[in-house]
């Protein structure tokens, strides 16, 4: 699967503004056309096919990715600062592998 997933919220805001959100997350995202190149077989397709951001268990953001999606897939978002507390990110693998990370903000 992948390494760690990189998100960016921001630490602080105030209440009613339009923040970003920015993730990376470290994969292959092999779409099962290659062809190894020592065995002349084709590589098992493995991607993340499934993203979702929560906050305080309320979807903000989900998207349905593909093969066609690069290597490495970077997600930006936008989301309305409304109260404290903790965005929660969760990609999922073919075969439904999980992988999850979480970023806090203070809202005042």
């Amino acid at each position: 699967m992948a390494n760690k997933p990189r998100v960016k919220v921001p630490k602080k805001a105030k209440s009613g503004d339009i923040i970003q959100i920015k993730t990376l997350m470290s994969h292959k995202m092999e779409t099962g056309n290659r062809k190894d190149k020592k065995t002349g077989k084709l590589i098992p397709r493995k991607i993340i096919n499934k993203f979702v951001c929560s906050f305080k268990g309320k979807e903000v953001m989900s998207a349905v990715l593909h093969p066609a999606v690069a290597a490495n897939p970077y997600l930006a978002f936008y989301a309305k600062a409304t109260e404290s507390g903790t965005f929660d990110f969760e990609w999922t693998e073919d075969g439904g592998k999980t992988i999850t990370a979480s970023g806090d903000i203070t809202v005042s």
